[in-house]
Formats: C-alpha cells, sequence, structure tokens
C-alpha cells in the first residue's frame, strides 16, 4: 500500500509562486510514474507535469514553462513548483503514483488522468487547495 500526503497549497496573488509537497511512504522503491493532477470546481481533471523513474518530466501545454516537478528520493517526496500562477490555475491539486509500465515517452501523462476523467494512477493523495486570485 502506498500513501501519499500533500501540503503547501494556498492563496495567492496573480504571478505568485507555491511550492507543493507530497510526502510517500509504503512501497515506494518501484514507482514507474509520479505526478499532479487538478480539478477545478465544474471543470475536468487535468494532468499537470509527471516524473517517470528515469528522472525524465513531461508537463501539460497549461503548465510548461511555469511548473517545474522535482523529487527528492532521500525524503520520499515529490514537488511541484509554480511560478507564474495565475487565476486559471485554481484547482485541488493532487500527487499520485504507478507501478505500472505505461508507453513511453508520454505514457505516464497520458494516463494520471483517463481520457474520461477519472483518477488514471492506482494512488492518489487527498489534494491541496491552490487558489490564485486577480
Amino acid at each position: 500500500q502506498v500513501q501519499l500526503v500533500e501540503s503547501g497549497g494556498g492563496s495567492v496573488q496573480s504571478g505568485g509562486s507555491l511550492r507543493l509537497s507530497c510526502r510517500s511512504s509504503g512501497h515506494t522503491s518501484s514507482r514507474t510514474c509520479m505526478g499532479w493532477f487538478r480539478q477545478a470546481p465544474g471543470k475536468e481533471r487535468e494532468g499537470c507535469a509527471v516524473i517517470r523513474s528515469d528522472g525524465s518530466t513531461s508537463y501539460a501545454d497549461s503548465v510548461k514553462g511555469r511548473f517545474t516537478i522535482s523529487q527528492d528520493n532521500a525524503k520520499s517526496t515529490l514537488y511541484l513548483q509554480m511560478n507564474s500562477l495565475k487565476p486559471e490555475d485554481t484547482a485541488m491539486y493532487y500527487c499520485a503514483a504507478d507501478y505500472r509500465q505505461f508507453a513511453p515517452p508520454s505514457g505516464c501523462l497520458r494516463n494520471i488522468v483517463t481520457p474520461a476523467g477519472d483518477f488514471g494512477y492506482r494512488y492518489r493523495g487527498q489534494g491541496t487547495q491552490v487558489t490564485v486570485s486577480s
């Protein structure tokens, strides 16, 4: 079993920054993909950023150049640095992890949220709220 606990959400003004953290516990050594997805009220879930077991990363076009995903394996922690935040980034942000082999190079990002908008990865946290005001 894997447990994921997010932190770091909050309220910021447009143009500001936040860093989200996701502490993981359980069977963490064989993860193939970890990432962040978000859901805003009335909108579909959206995969934001993923990091693969080899350290490579992928981003949704909506956050590319503004968000950076990283991990500290020694601390079993995943991060999402969010810069130049916009009001449309307001959402609940979730950390997620999976152990399946998804087809490279885009499989991890394509599968964090299913085409139907459901949770794609096997494990996810409870979420942390990010609110960006204009």
